[in-house]
């Protein structure tokens, strides 16, 4: 392209700056050793008007936040609900326990006053119908304490009145579908047609339709015939926004696949996202950071997010050779990958995601600090999930490559004494404004950046003009 349509920001904003602490649920005093096993957050999703946003843990309950009025200087939620989803199980067959964990959620699109969502352990998907409901009184009535209060010809017949003054919310599992997966179920996706989802374990995608929990078709399998010739597991998949044939998935090889149902029943990938490895640079951890923990969509379908242990990828799904985009997330960590391996953090699964304009790029890290990127790759900041996040734990690095130039204080002080146990695993950004929602351990935190325009203008344009 012309250097007339490879534009940059003009706008005067620091993305430092803008991104404002909002508000805080849990107890940030039980962190750290005295954190409860069951109360650590495992899921975090907004619904698709961003109104309400719905919270998983490991206890097996879900917490749907519903949103106050909104307004320009402040984002706030109210706790609306809370109930038990998934219990610990047992399966006798194998000996296997299932732990009641809520791996991911996914909200249903909202057609009436109820709210319809999917959530799984590593086992089993429910589908959830949560609604308000109006207490009933009975009036009318022709006794008291047992003795009629007048004549006989006066009985009358008693009616029930509704009090819309007093409500209850109501949650009822609609859907169970089970039985299914022989591997943990790592993501659900809801497809754009609104009738199906597929679920994904480590060598096996299904697809199921939202009415018919009985049955499910198996249209991606690697399980090679003999188990020792396993090279690489499913680690995510997901849909295409837009294009109900679509879907994309990740492995542990590093390698994102692009799929189309309409080839086949039993479908293989159509284009494979790869980058050449340096055989040169190669080590014993080489593989395992090279597994990518999540992949997505942009909200206009032309571009992939993928994290893996050490960065984010952007690619154009038209480019298959290499990414358009690397952003370093963990480059300071690549001397204490020995430390990580031996402690089991090298396993840790980080999730990514976009804006909702396409902006920026968002993702977990360790001491409590998530970071965001803008689309080209040029300004940074990591901000520490906290209660009393401010400027000065913020970090801007303006700058034309953010891979060469080295700031004034090195990125290697984050990690010098970081304490490992705390970490921003999960995460999810508002679907119409510049609102994210941060888990970090059993606290969950959300930023907003209220001064930038919540009308999306054209998602990942200028992305496209780089190439």
């Amino acid at each position: 392209m012309s250097k007339q349509t490879t534009t940059q920001p003009t706008n005067n904003y620091s993305i430092t700056n803008e991104w404002k602490f909002q508000q805080a649920f849990g107890d940030s005093k039980s962190m750290g050793e005295h954190t409860v096993e069951a109360d650590i957050i495992s899921a975090v999703e907004f619904d698709t008007t961003g109104d309400y946003l719905a919270i998983g843990d490991k206890g097996g309950r879900v917490v749907i936040l519903e949103r106050n009025v909104p307004s320009k200087k402040k984002v706030e939620y109210k706790v609306m609900t809370e109930f038990q989803s998934h219990e610990p199980e047992f399966d006798y067959l194998k000996s296997l326990e299932i732990e009641e964990k809520i791996n991911q959620i996914r909200w249903l699109p909202r057609h009436n006053h109820c709210h319809f969502l999917l959530t799984t352990n590593d086992k089993t998907i429910k589908m959830w119908k949560v609604y308000s409901k109006p207490k009933h009184s009975i009036i009318g009535t022709n006794f008291i304490n047992g003795t009629r209060k007048g004549p006989l010809k006066n009985i009358k017949i008693p009616t029930i009145q509704k009090d819309y003054s007093n409500t209850q919310i109501i949650h009822q599992a609609k859907r169970v579908y089970s039985n299914a997966h022989a591997y943990h179920i790592n993501s659900i996706s809801l497809n754009s047609d609104g009738e199906t989802f597929l679920s994904s374990d480590d060598l096996r995608i299904n697809l199921w339709n939202l009415s018919y929990p009985e049955e499910s078709l198996t249209f991606v399998d690697i399980k090679p015939e003999n188990m020792e010739d396993l090279t690489e597991v499913i680690t995510s998949a997901s849909f295409h926004p837009l294009h109900c044939n679509t879907f994309l998935y990740s492995s542990s090889k590093g390698t994102i696949k692009l799929g189309d149902m309409r080839q086949s029943a039993q479908c293989h990938s159509l284009k494979t996202f790869e980058m050449e490895e340096d055989v040169s640079s190669k080590t014993f951890f080489s593989e395992i950071i090279a597994s990518i923990s999540d992949a997505k969509f942009s909200r206009d379908g032309n571009f992939i997010l993928s994290r893996d242990y050490m960065t984010l990828k952007i690619w154009d799904i038209r480019i298959e050779n290499r990414p358009i985009k690397i952003l370093n997330v963990h480059e300071p960590l690549r001397s204490k990958l020995c430390d990580l391996y031996e402690n089991d953090c090298i396993f840790d699964k980080f999730e990514c995601c976009f804006s909702f304009d396409g902006e920026f790029v968002v993702t977990g890290s360790y001491k409590n600090y998530f970071h965001i990127f803008d689309r080209h790759g040029k300004t940074h900041c990591s901000i520490e999930a906290s209660r009393i996040a401010t400027a000065t734990t913020k970090r801007r690095v303006s700058k034309s490559n953010i891979l060469s130039r080295k700031t004034k204080k090195s990125p290697d002080e984050i990690f010098e004494n970081a304490d490992f146990s705390k970490k921003c695993l999960h995460l999810a950004m508002h679907p119409r404004e510049n609102i994210t929602a941060v888990a970090a351990v059993n606290n969950l935190y959300i930023f907003a950046n209220c001064n930038r325009p919540t009308t999306p203008t054209s998602p990942t344009k200028e992305l496209s003009n780089e190439i």
